[in-house]
């Protein structure tokens, strides 16, 4: 355990996030080894997750044929299933996060994907959300649309902690940034507890390869397929020398000085892709303090029997700048990117949620 790569990405900063939830994971004891064993500080979840989990395991039947007589709702019946989940995933980490004074031990809950341009709607079920789960360590997740990003600005002025996710870009990375500090400052203004605040702004990896790849490839130059495989990892490290201009710069100072955490990134669809790509492609590059990288449980263990743990964020930042500047020389905008992939994101996950709902129904 001594020599667990996992574990020593802990001494330079890194927070290990399990992308993964199911009652299996709970009931068998594979949640427990991998918070003690590897060091997991926190669990990611998102409605393919929990699809994934409701379809394979067999720990849901007894609770779910007992709600099908008395929850009429199939929303209703999942929130029930998966709440418990949480709750007992919040319980598991709830030594972490009690030792880290608030700043790991997070589980993410995701709020509804039909609510992705419904501000209102989203504060609705955030707030319940949070008060049905009842635990400090929960997060709730909330994408980076517009309406989204006006829900999670409100919510941190409510001190109520948000994961903000299906981001793809840098557009989206400096709004949601600024949401945070503008909700964090009226938090406090309230008379709100500084150290009580904890979000993550969750970027995604292996989906800016998957699309940008297809259009190198299209392109067919030379030139452009010496691009492949490498605009991910660029936008992650273009993405945190903004975070640390903006958490560790005038902009946040005040808050800084009170108490109040930064926003961490956290690197997420950090499974790799391509076979033909190193399967820790989006762990390696991406080591820095201040961070979390959420992994699957493939991508874990690949990087417990060979990663390679060296603080690299901060590396090859000019290379980073270059890579963008070389798509867009081609015509390939990584904003445009990052708006495409969060409309196919959002509908991933209304498909997923749709298909959990026909699960319990």
């Amino acid at each position: 355990m001594n020599n667990n790569p996992l574990r020593a990405l802990d001494a330079l900063g890194q927070h290990v996030w399990l992308d993964n939830l199911s009652r299996t994971l709970l009931q068998e004891g594979e949640l427990d080894r991998y918070i003690e064993q590897d060091g997991v500080s926190g669990v990611t979840s998102n409605p393919a997750i929990f699809y994934n989990a409701l379809s394979k395991s067999p720990y849901y039947r007894d609770e779910l044929a007992q709600l099908k007589t008395s929850e009429p709702s199939a929303e209703a019946r999942y929130e029930r299933l998966v709440i418990a989940d949480i709750q007992a995933a919040c319980d598991r980490l709830r030594a972490v996060f009690d030792k880290s004074s608030g700043n790991a031990g997070y589980v993410s809950l995701e709020v509804s994907p039909h609510l992705d341009h419904d501000e209102a709607g989203t504060l609705l079920a955030a707030r319940r959300l949070h008060a049905a789960v009842g635990r400090p360590n929960l997060l709730v997740k909330i994408p980076s649309t517009p309406e989204g990003i006006r829900a999670f600005e409100q919510l941190t002025s409510e001190g109520i902690n948000v994961n903000v996710t299906l981001m793809f870009s840098l557009s989206h990375a400096a709004a949601v940034a600024q949401a945070y500090i503008r909700g964090a400052q009226r938090w406090v203004a309230q008379g709100g507890a500084p150290t009580a605040l904890k979000s993550v702004a969750s970027i995604f990896m292996s989906r800016v390869d998957t699309l940008v790849d297809k259009k190198l490839d299209a392109i067919g130059t030379p030139e452009a397929l010496a691009l492949r495989g490498k605009s991910a990892v660029a936008l992650g490290k273009l993405a945190y020398q903004h975070y640390l201009e903006l958490f560790h710069g005038e902009t946040f100072a005040s808050l800084a000085a009170v108490g109040v955490r930064p926003q961490y990134q956290l690197w997420a669809s950090t499974g790799t892709k391509n076979a033909a790509y190193s399967d820790v492609l989006y762990v390696e590059p991406l080591i820095g303090p201040e961070t979390v990288n959420t992994l699957p449980d493939a991508t874990l263990i690949a990087f417990r029997d060979h990663g390679k743990v060296a603080a690299t964020l901060t590396n090859d930042v000019a290379d980073a700048a270059a890579q963008k500047a070389k798509l867009a020389a081609l015509g390939i905008d990584l904003d445009e990117v990052g708006e495409q992939l969060q409309i196919e994101g959002l509908a991933l996950f209304a498909q997923a949620y749709d298909k959990l709902l026909d699960i319990v129904s």
